[in-house]
């Protein structure tokens, strides 16, 4: 085991959203901001901007790091940046309004078309709906959670037309 290898957990969260320069094995050296380091085999992922607007992502893998240097420390623009890199296209910031709004729609919907639906959670934030399915916000089909797969497939497509109408 190295010594990167050997570092805790807090320690490799201190290399989040820096520009580091990470010497490897056979003479490697990359360098990228760090989106993350994996826990369990300290990996290290980087994203590198490109031109044309495209992202570069890089893993190095935990055995093989041999030395990591900060270069640069990333401003709140560059946490920014990392932040969405992963995120999927279509997910967008809802404001708490937006989301009660799609919230209440989606539930009252759901009531009438006989779909018994139940609000859990400290908050409220999440629906149960006939005791089997929960929907977590911001209440589209991908959010929808089950055990059995039946349901959640038929009720993933209701929601999914659902939408579709409110377009």
């Amino acid at each position: 085991m190295n010594g990167w290898q050997r570092k805790s957990p807090l320690d490799w969260e201190t290399y989040v959203n820096k520009m580091v320069k990470v010497a490897a094995v056979e003479k490697h050296e990359y360098e990228g901001w760090v989106l993350t380091v994996d826990p369990v085999s300290a990996s290290i992922v980087l994203a590198t901007s490109l031109e044309n607007e495209k992202t570069s992502i890089s893993v190095i893998l935990g055995h093989a790091v041999q030395e990591v240097e900060i270069l640069k420390e990333g401003d709140d623009e560059r946490k920014q940046w990392l932040s969405c890199i992963l995120a999927p296209e279509e997910s967008k910031a809802y404001s708490p309004e937006e989301l009660e709004k799609r919230k209440n729609d989606l539930k009252t919907w759901l009531e009438t078309n006989h779909i018994p639906v139940t609000e859990q959670g400290e908050s409220g934030r999440t629906l149960c709906v006939a005791g089997v399915l929960t929907v977590d916000p911001p209440y589209g089909p991908e959010e929808c959670s089950s055990s059995n797969e039946i349901i959640l497939s038929r009720v993933q497509g209701l929601i999914q037309g659902y939408l579709e109408k409110q377009q």
